[in-house]
């Protein structure tokens, strides 16, 4: 048996998470406050008490999701003996879940994992005018048919490939005008669907050079160790433990596809069995069943799936 830790994107985002885990483990309310202290902003509240449209910024939401991963992580350490090298083959996490992996991980401190998020929705929310960009997300279709309808709406606008999130969902990003033609373009190739999605900006395609610039800068003034265990890359969907390639590969995932299909498939190839989804929501609890059937997946985000899954996961 194998097991890996995977950690959420955004989206799974909600006004209330995390306070459970506050409220009755002393080592979560710590991370919060942790996080709280290094941003000087009190995050915790904004996630605890909203309103939904602060927490949904992105400079917000990126923290905090992290903030939840977190604390689930220094619950299993500290209430329940986890050593995560001990226990786990790999970790991965969907866009701003790879620097909750890489946190987990130890290749980044707490602090800067929050200070980075922070600057990156910064970054990413400025790189584009507001109203220029959209994404939207095709339903029924794999993720070579979804090259083709971005190449063929794309008109000389941008249209890249986002999220290649399982064998049936691919998310599109790039100039508005270009997204708006997806829908239409794509009936001729068997598109079930286009889901325009509630996003301030087109992340991960060219447009968001501007904020990859910034992360380049950022992670040149950030320690980065080698983590406990290897980091299966967005961009990649293959393992890396080298500090200067962990750094790379964060500044080209702003711009890149989120390689998300085959980053499951990967660690499937390489002896995972059991995945299990730390931090909010079980949005990728369900990308993996629908990507590896043959997989065990569960998420682990409130108390009671603490309780459930300690054992299994602890040992």
């Amino acid at each position: 048996m194998g097991t890996a830790f995977v950690f959420p994107g955004q989206g799974s985002q909600d006004v209330g998470m995390g306070r459970a885990l506050a409220t009755e483990f002393a080592s979560a309310q710590a991370v919060f406050e942790e996080i709280d202290e290094a941003l000087g902003q009190k995050l915790s509240a904004i996630m605890w008490e909203g309103p939904k449209d602060t927490l949904t910024l992105t400079e917000n939401a990126q923290p905090a999701l992290m903030a939840v991963s977190m604390a689930v992580m220094r619950v299993l350490e500290e209430e329940h003996g986890f050593v995560l090298a001990d226990r786990v083959k790999y970790v991965a996490g969907h866009s701003l879940g790879e620097y909750s992996a890489l946190a987990s991980a130890g290749a980044l401190s707490l602090a800067d994992t929050a200070r980075l998020l922070k600057l990156r929705g910064q970054a990413m929310q400025q790189a584009v005018p507001v109203g220029k960009g959209a994404m939207a997300a095709l339903l029924g279709v794999n993720v070579e048919v979804a090259e083709t309808i971005a190449a063929e709406a794309a008109q000389g606008d941008i249209c890249q490939i986002a999220n290649d999130n399982d064998p049936a969902q691919v998310v599109l990003s790039g100039d508005k005008s270009a997204i708006d033609r997806v829908a239409e373009i794509g009936k001729a190739h068997g598109l079930r669907r286009a889901v325009p999605l509630p996003v301030s900006a087109p992340f991960h395609c060219g447009l968001m050079q501007p904020a990859a610039d910034a992360m380049a800068d950022a992670l040149s003034n950030v320690e980065i160790r080698a983590p406990c265990v290897p980091v299966v890359a967005n961009v990649l969907a293959d393992a890396i433990s080298d500090p200067d390639e962990i750094a790379k590969r964060l500044v080209e995932q702003v711009t890149g596809r989120v390689r998300w299909r085959e980053s499951v498939l990967y660690m499937t190839e390489n002896g995972i069995t059991d995945i299990y989804e730390i931090g909010a929501g079980k949005v990728l609890a369900g990308l993996v069943r629908r990507t590896a059937r043959q997989l065990k997946s569960a998420s682990i985000d409130l108390p009671e799936d603490i309780a459930a899954h300690a054992s299994a996961v602890c040992g």
